[in-house]
């Protein structure tokens, strides 16, 4: 089932400094295809991940922010 809450923990008790797209996604209330789009656009993303060998992460702070933690 698509963006269960089981498999996430809390946003706040994450001590990664980033996470999956798919996490980010949960996080963000959005789909993953969204932040895909984000990651591909200049300037109407709120948050822009950063590439590990060609896959995308993105940062748990800029997610906090984005969220207002």
């Amino acid at each position: 089932e698509y963006m269960k809450q089981d498999n996430y923990q809390p946003l706040d008790q994450i001590t990664r400094s980033t996470v999956t797209t798919d996490e980010a996604a949960f996080y963000l209330n959005r789909r993953p295809q969204t932040l895909r789009i984000w990651s591909m656009e200049d300037s109407k993303s709120p948050i822009k991940p950063i590439r590990i060998n060609g896959r995308l992460a993105w940062k748990v702070s800029d997610i906090k922010s984005c969220v207002g933690l």
